[in-house]
């Protein structure tokens, strides 16, 4: 916001400003950076270890 302090601006000059002024804005928002996956919330989650026979050797395979 800004506030005309000259009295004896014309419309037109009021009107140079502001298109000046929306020239020199910011343009497009920058992207949102993403999140490394090891970061995640979800990792800190505790997951359940697999049951039955050959559980063991499962309980350490990514998924």
């Amino acid at each position: 916001m800004f506030r005309i302090v000259n009295p004896d601006a014309t419309p037109e000059e009021v009107a140079a400003l502001v298109a000046v002024l929306s020239a020199l804005g910011g343009g497009e928002a920058p992207a949102p950076r993403r999140r490394p996956a090891w970061g995640s919330p979800h990792r800190q989650v505790r997951r359940t270890l697999p049951h039955g026979p050959g559980g063991w050797r499962t309980s350490t395979l990514p998924h």
